[in-house]
């Protein structure tokens, strides 16, 4: 059996960016115990039909490793509203993950990625297209360290890592660490479980520009600032 290295990630500030458009979940900010949730979903359900789309698969993530409060929509969503629709390096959409890089330019580069296969893949006409938000967190938590995993790291194939991301998360992991793809220089994780992080705060707005091949400016709505993408 292979060893998988622990790697002890303190990170002061980590950054998330997701799209805008999703707003907070009121049962996750609310203080009620996550214990309950299933029950006042299904109550709110019986008067409002839409509740159980906007919540969510609660059973997707234990009662135990649920978190609460100011904030907590953030880090519930991905783990309640992933799908194999959207697959990810270490998930084949069948659970969730909480991604994150050590900078705001890791996770740009990470997003833009992505971004850009789905602006192409839907041939969207040049122009400022999505608005985004990011989140800005801490972590300090043991994840799997698969530095210089190449077969892991793949640019675009996620075949073995999305098998290693499954097997690491039913082995009581964490999460997973690793050097960017996207971006050279920065660090990324991948928490398997809500508790694995603090809930993180908002920060700055970004909104990206389509040019009809490649997202080639960033521009920050808090001030304005345009970033040239290289």
């Amino acid at each position: 059996m292979t060893i998988v290295p622990v790697r002890r990630v303190i990170w002061p500030r980590s950054v998330r960016i997701i799209r805008s458009i999703y707003p907070p979940i009121d049962l996750f900010e609310d203080i009620a115990d996550p214990a309950d949730w299933e029950a006042l979903a299904s109550a709110e359900a019986k008067f409002n039909p839409r509740t159980r789309d906007s919540i969510g698969d609660l059973a997707k993530v234990p009662v135990a490793r649920r978190v609460t409060g100011n904030g907590a929509s953030w880090v519930m969503a991905p783990f309640v509203h992933c799908s194999p629709l959207r697959p990810g390096r270490f998930t084949d959409g069948t659970f969730g993950l909480y991604y994150a890089g050590d900078s705001a330019e890791v996770a740009i580069a990470e997003t833009i990625h992505h971004h850009t296969r789905t602006m192409m893949a839907t041939a969207e006409e040049p122009g400022w297209t999505s608005q985004f938000r990011e989140l800005i967190g801490s972590v300090d938590a043991d994840f799997d360290d698969v530095t210089g995993r190449d077969d892991l790291l793949h640019p675009d194939d996620y075949a073995a890592s999305q098998v290693f991301g499954t097997e690491r998360r039913a082995a009581g992991g964490n999460g997973i660490f690793w050097p960017s793809v996207r971006f050279t220089g920065g660090n990324c994780i991948a928490a398997f479980w809500p508790d694995v992080v603090p809930i993180p705060s908002q920060g700055a707005h970004f909104t990206y520009h389509w040019n009809g091949s490649a997202v080639d400016y960033v521009k920050k709505l808090d001030t304005g600032e345009i970033m040239q993408v290289t």
